[in-house]
């Protein structure tokens, strides 16, 4: 099945030069895609599309390109998109409209619902699309940006860590405050790479995720990153 056309639902070839960035990206993601990393990466995308596999999501950098460097106010980690067809649209736990909630993300909005007492409306609206978000500061990134349809954590280690590693970096080590929002082990592993003495706000709990929400040692269920975000963003004049 080909989903050519204005609107793609997978990915339809391995060049960069299709996925637009925001200008403050583009140095970087150039750098990248121009050594050994980012070409063994690229070779390998090819290489699976050329087996007529099925990746998803069709543009793997909208995070970098919905959200410029110098607009970053929260980023929130996810590890891999979604593997369903027609759910990832390149922005971490964001799936795209009319696109039924996954369990992470409903736990999601209910405890933003719960932490805020904001009310959201029965899907579809505003259904699951965090388009909005990555507008206005929020930087989604997966660690990963693309997996093949129903393999999930099926591209982990084939590159994109290396791209994405340099994107916590730069936005760590820049000299506005961010809050950085770590949920689960995987985003919390790159708790490393955000430097300490930068007036960041790091903070950590569980997954979303269904199995992990209500349990210990920090349940995501009651974690209160919103308000201290929000809170946190306030003090800085955002």
């Amino acid at each position: 099945m080909s989903d050519a056309g204005a609107n793609p639902t997978q990915l339809q070839a391995a060049d960069p030069a299709d996925w637009s960035v925001a200008p403050g990206w583009q140095p970087l993601v150039d750098a990248f895609f121009a050594g050994a990393r980012g070409q063994s990466l690229r070779a390998f995308l090819q290489s699976r599309l050329d087996a007529g596999a099925v990746i998803f999501p069709p543009r793997p950098l909208r995070a970098l390109e919905l959200t410029p460097p110098e607009e970053v106010r929260v980023v929130i980690l996810g590890q891999d998109p979604y593997h369903g067809r027609g759910q990832a649209e390149g922005l971490a736990f964001s799936v795209a409209p009319g696109v039924r909630l996954p369990p992470s993300l409903q736990n999601i909005f209910k405890e933003m619902q719960r932490d805020l007492g904001v009310a959201f409306p029965p899907f579809p609206q505003p259904g699951g699309s965090l388009v909005k978000w990555a507008k206005n500061g929020v930087l989604l990134l997966n660690t990963g940006l693309t997996v093949e349809e129903g393999q999930p954590a099926s591209h982990a280690g084939k590159g994109w860590e290396a791209l994405t590693d340099e994107v916590i970096r730069h936005v760590a080590e820049g000299e506005r405050p961010v809050v950085f929002m770590l949920w689960g082990s995987h985003a919390q592993s790159k708790r490393a790479l955000i430097p300490q003495g930068r007036g960041h706000l790091l903070l950590m709990s569980n997954h979303p995720s269904p199995l992990s929400a209500l349990r210990p040692p920090v349940p995501f269920i009651g974690n209160g990153h919103f308000s201290q975000a929000r809170d946190f963003r306030a003090q800085h004049g955002y």
